[in-house]
């Protein structure tokens, strides 16, 4: 058994504020539903929240933006993480706790509650058959190129060690970058969310140029990365997409015990290098349709 688990956690470790909140999400239990809705951007959070039926819980700290309310009889929250898998890796643990700590012993609860924790996103597609109007797609695996699992002792335990092995050797992957790693989404939300879909594999990068092959006034280390990597399969998907949250949402949320899904609206094609200016409208069709579809889960 690991020493947290039976030692009372550090202040500086299960960090309040003086009002008893979680230190970045600001929020105390009972604050959020058991089903969440992640976006990255604030206003989207924002916007997601006016198809409430109404609205119990409103919130705010630094980027993270919270409503919680019902929307057809479903008791559902959106919040907004901000970019990137370090803001996930916050985001997850915080939510975790939220539910599965008691806050005045700082031990783990006996009884754990397993949330379903939905991404919505936007993504540059990697296969020129992609669209990039009204345009969805829903990570079945994601492969990390952050390295932030091996940070976590049971990291290893969660990953698929064929897919993230088999990557490796066929991208000939520099040691000198973040080792990859593979995770599978949760089996139950693809089944239940994610149908009438493009399903595929989402690279995570931990970033938005470099890491996804862009270049601005600094030169990218590796160019070729996109163009062998988009011919990678494996698990009769091929990789779909680039964002920069699913690997860190899919394997911390598999070390929890949590349900996760990413779907993504596609608004750019890296490979026939197409944009959809007008994103917004398809991003109002997802945003209906998932809540059409998590509110009878």
């Amino acid at each position: 058994m690991n020493k947290w688990r039976v030692m009372e956690m550090k202040k500086s470790e299960l960090v309040l504020n003086t009002d008893g909140s979680i230190y970045h999400l600001k929020l105390n239990p009972g604050d959020v539903a058991e089903t969440i809705l992640l976006v990255g951007d604030p206003g989207r959070a924002n916007l997601i929240s006016t198809y409430f039926d109404k609205i119990e819980y409103q919130g705010q700290n630094r980027e993270i933006n919270t409503y919680t309310g019902t929307y057809n009889g479903k008791r559902l929250t959106v919040m907004s993480t901000g970019m990137g898998t370090d803001n996930i890796e916050i985001v997850v643990n915080e939510l975790d706790a939220l539910f599965n700590i008691d806050f005045k012993t700082k031990q783990p609860k006996e009884d754990k509650t397993s949330l379903n924790l939905i991404r919505i996103g936007t993504s540059g597609a990697l296969q020129a058959e992609i669209g990039v109007v009204e345009s969805y797609v829903v990570s079945a695996f994601s492969i990390g190129l952050d390295g932030l699992v091996y940070f976590y002792e049971d990291g290893p335990h969660v990953l698929d060690d064929k897919m993230t092995n088999d990557f490796i050797k066929y991208m000939d992957w520099d040691i000198r970058l973040p080792q990859p790693y593979a995770i599978k989404g949760s089996d139950y939300l693809l089944e239940k969310l994610g149908f009438g879909w493009t399903k595929g594999i989402t690279l995570t990068a931990p970033g938005f140029y470099a890491p996804q092959g862009r270049e601005l006034r600094l030169k990218v280390h590796d160019k070729t990365i996109i163009d062998r990597a988009r011919l990678f399969a494996a698990e009769g998907f091929k990789i779909t997409n680039f964002e920069m949250e699913t690997s860190a949402l899919y394997s911390l949320s598999a070390m929890l015990g949590h349900e996760a899904m990413t779907v993504c609206d596609i608004i750019a094609n890296r490979i026939s290098d197409d944009f959809n200016p007008n994103y917004k409208s398809s991003m109002k069709n997802l945003i209906q349709q998932m809540l059409d579809r998590v509110s009878i889960i």
